[in-house]
């Protein structure tokens, strides 16, 4: 995308100098491509928040942001209704969409299902500053997940005269 906006801006002469294949930005240009513009931005009431997948705070910024980072976390909630599916972004093949992510389902009672997650985020060495938002973010999910108990009014006694 910038590549090709940069071989429009040239003139011809130059633009043999450029490679022709697509070129590896850092994510720090990246972000600065995509901060002010992207279709996944929602600014409203003075925030800005983001929509795109794997960004667990669905805050605009930098450190939260699930595209530009060779690797990503993102919890979302499992299809059936029941546990957390974890996505993890893949080093190997990231210009491959559909195999660049590796889903791991986790179904069990909230207890094991938080110290998978701390354990899958840890033991791989895998972006250790979104480890306490991955583990918020699977915690709201799981309570969201339960079933809603109805308290039952006790019913007082009419006084009879």
């Amino acid at each position: 995308m910038l590549m090709t906006f940069i071989k429009n801006r040239l003139p011809s002469f130059s633009r043999s100098f450029l490679p022709l294949k697509g070129v590896n930005m850092s994510s720090h240009l990246q972000w600065m491509v995509i901060r002010n513009c992207s279709s996944f931005l929602i600014k409203r009431n003075g925030q800005t928040y983001s929509t795109e997948p794997n960004n667990l705070k669905s805050k605009n910024s930098f450190r939260f942001n699930g595209l530009v980072h060779r690797k990503t976390v993102g919890v979302e909630p499992a299809a059936d209704g029941k546990g957390i599916v974890v996505v993890l972004k893949k080093r190997a093949g990231q210009r491959k969409p559909a195999t660049s992510f590796e889903k791991i389902t986790i179904n069990k009672n909230s207890r094991a299902t938080l110290n998978s997650l701390r354990h899958i985020i840890r033991k791989n060495n895998y972006r250790k500053d979104l480890r306490m938002a991955a583990l918020r973010r699977a915690s709201a999910i799981l309570k969201s997940q339960k079933p809603v108990v109805v308290k039952k009014q006790r019913s007082r006694a009419t006084k009879t005269a």
